[in-house]
């Protein structure tokens, strides 16, 4: 495929009926919009084929419960699995973890143990292994960045020893937009014998991931941030590692035999299922998927990163701004202006109608080591294009003129 990407002739605006033509949106970061197809999944869902899955007899159960199982399957051959039986749902990437925190974490880990993050990893993937620190007494490493904002691998192959039982960390930066060579860092992983559990929300909808070629233990993403709906989420692990974690809550659909004096799992991922799923979301995520790669990960990714290069090159010729993270970040731009809060300048391009997301982006430690209390950040989606940036700057030019 070629590196020049039409931007104009890719963007999907028209798809995605909660964008209106004078409303520039740059928030996808934080959460996509939901494409028509998507929506109308889950009218349809609710509307004229709802019913609970599991456990009824009647044919409109076995019906939802078909398509309930085959968004998982769906989402298995999303990400490269060897089997449906390795994919989790859950409520989003955050539940994600803190299963695996729980469930491995708990019965895996003790003192003299050590965790690897990085300096740029969301609170998620960061105070589920604080909670766990303090219940097991393992500790935590933080791996540093390179000078342009990635993870820099070279100084986690001389940080990780035997002693580390787990690696954790983004692919896809949320704030920077730098992307993780996964495969290198499994290797490094298991190397000294550690899992590795990668956090997937910005990676799945821009780059895509293939759990096999990575070779990674642990795979997490959330549904919204893939043009799908709030609630749903994906752990995928390897099957022996399902097979030997204990549940993580309990109730129905997760057993196998209750008795007062004893009661049995079922089998995984129904034993990471306690009560009734949100069978709704899972076929919203499927009619997502779909959509997602009836474009094409590659072709998307391309697009991103043709808006990337356009959005930082009009930024970089602002006198005040500074721009942070890599040139070839992943669909993402993050950036401050001198003696301006990012709140404001939030407010000031709100009314010039561009949405970005301004604060700390749930990564307080990242802030610090970029030593600004909050950026602005700019994410782009399959429905941007060149008027987006060009709005943009715009906006930034009023902020400076107005704080001048």
């Amino acid at each position: 495929m070629s590196s020049v990407v039409d931007i104009a002739e890719l963007s999907r605006r028209a798809d995605f009926p909660a964008i209106p033509d004078d409303w520039h949106y740059l928030d996808t970061a934080a959460t996509a919009q939901k494409p028509q197809a998507v929506i109308d999944a889950i009218a349809q869902a609710y509307g004229r084929d709802y019913a609970t899955v599991h456990r009824g007899v009647y044919r409109r159960s076995a019906d939802m419960t078909i398509a309930y199982e085959a968004a998982r399957q769906r989402v298995a051959r999303f990400l490269g699995a060897r089997s449906a039986d390795e994919v989790v749902f859950v409520r989003g990437a955050t539940e994600a973890i803190n299963l695996v925190a729980q469930t491995w974490g708990v019965a895996n880990l003790k003192p003299g143990d050590r965790i690897l993050l990085s300096q740029l990893e969301h609170h998620s993937n960061i105070v589920p292994w604080q909670l766990i620190q303090e219940r097991t007494g393992v500790a935590i490493d933080v791996c540093p960045l390179t000078a342009d904002g990635c993870i820099d691998l070279d100084a986690a192959e001389a940080m990780l020893t035997d002693r580390h039982k787990l690696v954790a960390l983004a692919h896809v930066s949320n704030v920077l937009g730098s992307v993780l060579d996964a495969r290198r860092a499994t290797e490094l992983a298991h190397r000294v014998g550690a899992r590795i559990l990668i956090d997937g929300c910005q990676a799945v909808p821009r780059i895509g991931a293939d759990v096999a070629a990575i070779g990674c233990d642990f795979y997490v993403f959330s549904g919204h941030k893939l043009y799908g709906p709030t609630g749903i989420g994906v752990l995928w692990a390897k099957a022996e590692l399902l097979d030997a974690m204990p549940p993580y809550q309990g109730g129905g659909s997760m057993i196998d035999r209750v008795t007062f004096a004893k009661t049995t799992w079922a089998p995984a991922p129904q034993r990471f299922e306690a009560g009734t799923p949100n069978i709704v979301g899972a076929l919203g995520l499927h009619a997502a998927i779909d959509y997602v790669e009836s474009i094409g990960l590659p072709f998307i990714h391309a697009h991103e990163a043709a808006l990337v290069r356009k959005a930082r090159a009009a930024l970089s010729g602002i006198n005040s701004v500074r721009l942070f993270g890599p040139e070839d970040a992943a669909g993402i731009v993050s950036f401050a202006i001198e003696g301006v809060h990012p709140h404001d300048i939030g407010t000031i391009l709100d009314e010039d109608g561009v949405a970005i997301r301004a604060g700390h982006h749930c990564a307080q430690p990242l802030m610090e080591l970029l030593d600004v209390p909050a950026t602005a950040r700019a994410s782009f989606g399959i429905y941007n294009d060149d008027d987006d940036v060009a709005a943009l700057a715009r906006g930034i030019e009023r902020v400076t003129r107005i704080f001048g």
